[in-house]
């Protein structure tokens, strides 16, 4: 995709006051010392060691926007990337299964990220074409259809990794019989395609699974520890350096589970922890608020065990190596912010070629941002951050039409809008 159009979408996203989907780098400040700690000591060599690492950050501290950094990033070293909420009706931790299913239900490819966005279905299926394409040619890209030739050689290499399940290269291998030439008309393929790749996901029968594709198992509770295994080797295998998971808890998931959940999701975070070490390629960044670490009911001083693998955010910016990354102790200075001021200016600049002499000159936008930032209460419940990226948007858009209001208004505007959100 082009930078105008990135730049485009980075607009468009912060219009609506949400992190953008790709470009997030393009303003980003505060983050150069941990981003350089991450490649340094976790992504390079990945496909040799398993990882694991929390963030802590209240709302609005901005671990969205610190997990599309992260994202990038990885995309940058070659890795896939899978973004999961941890939520009690969808990918609750106390159903590893369901964990797993989530895991390849929003994983993507470096690759297909690049060209087109965000994959709309089957991001899984995307990973699997590509490693056929992989092992057959030594390159990662979609394919139609597979040669014979092609097909046998990365067959012959799924079916000789005996660090997979043996039904995991099954259904794999059945996966790419799709692509042969003499396969019937595209609505049978589909549909082939959709019933194996839903194996993933634990749906559908052991007896369909049985008699159409030789299958012994559903992926399931008793298994899912054992399929994530298999992933990893299969990440290795189809030519990527590693696979990144961002987990997301969702706000308060854990206070509305009954205690036998509670209690079966510590476990699985506890099993993750003492056993990462072999799922080589695999860094996996647990994304949570300060409660997960202190509340008495619900967090993990409950666990003796899990609370001491895990420890405590330290009341310091946060550093690579640290076991939990405390986002709330990252402080922005005005230099900082006028500096995201300055770069918002030049994606406007590249997303609308010719608009220069209508900005905003370097000196006035600074001037903006130091009016915004001197504005804005320091004890507000609204983060400045927030304030900064809608303000500078809404005062860029001003200037475009000709029409550049006061830093004082477009501070109450701003306000307005953020504190309905």
């Amino acid at each position: 995709m082009t930078s105008d159009k990135i730049a485009i979408q980075v607009i468009e996203a912060l219009r609506r006051g949400v992190p953008p989907q790709r470009g997030t780098q393009l303003y980003a400040v505060g983050h150069e010392k941990l981003m350089e700690g991450i490649k340094r000591f976790h992504l390079t060599g990945i496909e040799d060691k398993g990882i694991i690492r929390f963030i802590s950050g209240s709302w609005g501290a901005g671990k969205t926007h610190f997990f599309r950094l992260m994202r990038e990033l990885a995309f940058d070293h070659g890795c896939l990337v899978s973004n999961v909420e941890l939520n009690v009706n969808e990918a609750p931790l106390n159903r590893f299964e369901r964990v797993f299913y989530g895991i390849l239900r929003n994983i993507i490819t470096p690759t297909f990220f690049r060209e087109y966005g965000q994959p709309q279905a089957a991001p899984f299926g995307i990973v699997l074409q590509e490693a056929l394409t992989f092992l057959a040619t030594g390159q990662h890209a979609l394919t139609e259809t597979a040669t014979h030739e092609n097909y046998t050689k990365a067959a012959e290499k799924l079916m000789a990794c005996e660090a997979l399940d043996i039904d995991f290269r099954k259904i794999v291998k059945k996966y790419w019989e799709t692509f042969l030439p003499e396969n019937p008309d595209p609505v049978i393929i589909k549909q082939t395609r959709d019933e194996i790749l839903q194996w993933f996901s634990g749906e559908g029968t052991l007896g369909n699974y049985r008699k159409n594709y030789g299958i012994n198992k559903m992926v399931s509770k008793d298994n899912a520890k054992v399929m994530m295994q298999s992933l990893s080797a299969f990440v290795k295998l189809a030519g990527y350096q590693g696979l990144v998971i961002l987990f997301d808890e969702a706000e308060m998931s854990y206070s509305v589970m009954r205690k036998s959940a509670l209690r079966d999701a510590h476990n699985n975070l506890l099993h993750l922890i003492n056993n990462v070490e072999a799922l080589t390629g695999l860094f996996l960044i647990y994304a949570t608020t300060p409660d997960f670490y202190t509340d008495p009911k619900h967090g993990i001083v409950i666990s003796g065990m899990l609370q001491t693998r895990i420890g405590k955010p330290e009341d310091r910016p946060p550093r690579a190596l640290d076991v939990v990354w405390n986002l709330d102790a990252i402080e922005f200075n005005l230099a900082q912010y006028q500096e995201v001021g300055r770069k918002i200016r030049a994606i406007y600049a590249s997303a609308y070629p010719g608009s220069e002499a209508q900005l905003p000159n370097v000196p006035d936008t600074e001037l903006f941002v130091k009016q915004l930032f001197e504005g804005h209460p320091s004890l507000s419940q609204v983060r400045f951050w927030r304030v900064l990226t809608s303000g500078c948007v809404r005062h860029f858009d001003d200037a475009m039409e000709g029409e550049v209001k006061p830093a004082s208004q477009t501070y109450k505007d701003v306000m307005e809008i953020l504190r309905e959100s």
